[in-house]
């Protein structure tokens, strides 16, 4: 049996996502991202990776990157969450979506799409409505430089 089923998205209102099909315990390979290996250089020179449309690209190493853009890549339908429920997992050329904390039956799958803090934040907008939403897809590391409330407290005890 499956550990996911394909229904519409609570997170992206006009697209589908991915939902457990049972409780699922946190560390369990959930589904392998798949699609096909394509060197930096093809990358950089295809007009299908721009920001004006989805990309659903992986770096696996200084010289491939993995393009998850094919119907049979089920896990491509997994959407971002600031409050995400697994992660990517990569060794070698392949990438496995685990389970990061107990998921619930029924509950969507999520991850963080890990996009960096850049000039183009702005052009991807979240839609999760977490708690830890600070509103554009942008890693956890760099969330504290659109909203301050996510900023590490710093300060040394005495």
């Amino acid at each position: 049996m499956k550990l996911y089923k394909i229904k519409k998205s609570n997170i992206d209102k006009n697209g589908r996502g991915l939902y457990a099909t049972k409780n699922i315990k946190a560390g369990t390979k959930i589904i392998e991202y798949v699609g096909n290996i394509i060197t930096k250089k093809q990358t950089e020179d295809s007009d299908k990776f721009d920001n004006s449309k989805p990309i659903y690209l992986f770096n696996l190493n200084k010289r491939y990157d993995l393009d998850g853009d094919v119907s049979w890549n089920t896990a491509r339908l997994i959407n971002h969450s600031c409050s995400n429920n697994c992660e990517y997992d990569g060794t070698g050329l392949k990438i496995w979506v685990v389970s990061s904390k107990e998921i619930k039956k029924d509950e969507e799958l999520t991850c963080d799409y890990g996009f960096g803090f850049d000039s183009d934040f702005k052009q991807f907008p979240c839609a999760c409505k977490s708690i830890n939403c600070c509103g554009y897809i942008v890693r956890t590391e760099s969330r504290w430089r659109i909203n301050k409330k996510f900023k590490k407290n710093t300060r040394i005890s005495r």
